[in-house]
């Protein structure tokens, strides 16, 4: 090497190597990421309840000698409480709508008006459960109470944990507006609490009609 040559530093060197990545680059839209990870939440959650469905497909009919579906089941009752749950999710709705149009005070009355309803469905939940534990039909009676406590009551955690988000998410937008942010969580807060008027219909079908027909 003649003593003309000029020797590159080595951090000259790797600054003036192309970089390939960078071509291939693009804007990503913003949250994407958010919704992309809520969706996998909600098919983990749908791995659940179809585990909790399963069991209680395979030990429903294991009554021990005590209360069948007949026995312990209210049908008028769970009807009331299935429409409570259809109605905050019809609301819910037209919150989104009133999102939409930029109507922050409209979309804080619809989010009122569903947490209402959503209250409704826990409480009548509640009753039926205190109702059930007086008849003396308590989870550890026989293996169809047990799947049944487990399925119905984890569904109502997911209902009462919606109810918190939502009212965290109405101080949010009093406090802060229909922002961008805001209306990216009211949108997963959309599709966590449609997701649970969904299960409930295969609660009230598989759990509640097609246990008393048996």
């Amino acid at each position: 090497m003649s003593q003309n040559t000029i020797l590159m530093p080595d951090t000259e060197a790797k600054s003036a190597a192309p970089v390939f990545y960078l071509a291939d680059e693009h804007d990503h839209p913003e949250g994407s990421s958010t919704m992309l990870g809520f969706w996998i939440y909600l098919m983990s959650d749908c791995l659940i309840f179809a585990i909790l469905f399963a069991t209680f497909g395979v030990l429903g009919g294991n009554y021990a000698a005590g209360p069948s579906p007949r026995d312990v089941f209210e049908l008028p009752l769970v009807a009331l409480n299935t429409s409570m749950l259809l109605l905050s999710s019809i609301t819910y709705g037209f919150a989104i709508l009133s999102m939409m149009e930029n109507r922050v005070g409209a979309t804080q009355g619809w989010l009122a008006v569903t947490a209402l309803f959503g209250m409704a469905f826990v409480g009548i939940e509640l009753y039926e459960f205190h109702h059930l534990f007086v008849d003396g039909a308590t989870p550890q009676r026989s293996g169809f109470l047990s799947a049944f406590y487990t399925l119905v009551s984890t569904h109502g955690l997911h209902v009462s944990t919606g109810l918190l988000w939502m009212f965290t998410l109405m101080v949010q937008v009093a406090r802060y507006g229909l922002t961008t942010a805001n209306r990216r969580r009211l949108m997963c807060l959309s599709l966590f609490w449609h997701f649970l008027d969904i299960i409930w219909i295969g609660v009230f079908t598989f759990v509640y009609l097609m246990g008393i027909l048996r």
